[in-house]
């Protein structure tokens, strides 16, 4: 039995949610977002507004199914009512990011800059030009928005230079002995 997938999604005031057959939809004051549930779960609404996520039968494939899909729903209601955001650090001498117009400009030590277009649904600020912060209804895109930011130039072991997410802890090497 899943701990998580028994517990119900509470939808709050402002928030609707339909479900129609397979897709659950949840709109909100940011937005609207779906979400196609796999044929191994069900959800239904309760009476009291909730929704509940219950497998169709007791097979493996349903039960690992249970959790996730309830997880996912979740994230659709947090989605279109507070929303998502990531922050990236970055950390290096002449590394910086600003937002000129629809792209970010990245200066992270190679011989040219890097441009990256925002897509739509994503807003990022730099408040510092250190510090990125990504935000978004959907916690998919906003993840995967940053993890291809911190790839352009990961955390390296030796000095720490390097995109990293705020708050994550860089295992750091000793360096060469004479």
């Amino acid at each position: 039995m899943s701990r998580i997938g028994k517990k119900a999604v509470p939808v709050p005031k402002g928030v609707t949610a339909e479900i129609a057959g397979q897709t659950v939809s949840v709109k909100g004051p940011k937005g609207t977002l779906t979400f196609n549930l796999n044929e191994y779960v069900t959800a239904e609404k309760a009476e009291d507004g909730s929704i509940q996520v219950t497998p169709r039968d007791e097979s493996k494939l349903a039960r690992s199914s249970w959790g996730m899909s309830r997880t996912q729903i979740a994230n659709l209601v947090k989605g279109v009512t507070s929303g998502f955001e990531k922050k990236l650090e970055i950390s290096g001498v002449g590394y910086k990011a600003a937002v000129q117009g629809k792209n970010l400009q990245l200066s992270l030590g190679y011989s040219h800059d890097i441009t990256y277009p925002i897509p739509d649904g994503i807003s990022i600020v730099t408040p510092k030009p250190t510090e990125i912060s990504i935000s978004g209804i959907d916690a998919q895109r906003v993840g995967q928005v940053a993890a291809e930011i911190r790839d352009f130039r990961g955390p390296e072991p030796y000095k720490g230079k390097g995109v990293k997410y705020a708050g994550e802890f860089i295992v750091r090497k000793e360096g060469k002995k004479k």
